[in-house]
């Protein structure tokens, strides 16, 4: 150790080469794992907001083939007789095949027809009621029937059409 000071007082002071000192060292590099809470939080409110647009999508084409369905019954507001029985039975049949299996509807004619319109009421309004005539008067002339309270059943029936379609098995 080398002696550096003046004659007045003595200090001791190393030399610079003899000092126990390091070169500087920068801190290592910011990795991209793991990332801050915040990005969580923003990961987070991206998977909720497309989970959320995916089930608001699903749901608004399940209600898509009942909403046409009402708009072509509130089209048949003029008819009356033969035709407008016959239109009304072909509509609640292709909107029973949007929501039920092919193999379930399509065969159905006269009284089971009916009976499959019955099972959403408790009162069987298509078997024993006004619905009845959906299966007598396309083939019968001169039939009178309350024709509103036919388009009412008929608007009630889409009504209570089930959430979600029913997986479909159509034939290829």
């Amino acid at each position: 150790m080398a002696l550096n000071g003046s004659t007045s007082g003595l200090a001791l002071t190393p030399a610079p080469q003899e000092l126990p000192l390091r070169d500087i060292h920068l801190p290592a590099e910011i990795g991209f794992w793991p990332i801050a809470p915040g990005w969580w939080l923003m990961l987070g409110l991206l998977l909720l907001t497309g989970l959320g647009l995916l089930l608001w999508r699903r749901q608004r084409q399940r209600r898509h083939a009942r909403r046409l369905a009402l708009r072509r019954l509130a089209r048949l507001e003029g008819g009356h007789g033969r035709e407008l029985a016959a239109a009304l039975s072909r509509l609640l049949r292709q909107s029973a095949l949007c929501y039920y299996p092919r193999t379930e509807v399509a065969g159905l004619c006269g009284r089971e027809w009916l009976a499959f319109l019955d099972r959403p009421f408790p009162d069987a309004p298509f078997s024993h009621g006004i619905g009845r005539v959906l299966a007598e008067a396309p083939y019968r002339r001169g039939s009178a029937y309350d024709a509103e309270a036919l388009r009412a059943l008929c608007r009630d029936w889409l009504m209570r059409l089930p959430p979600a379609p029913v997986a479909r098995g159509r034939a290829k």
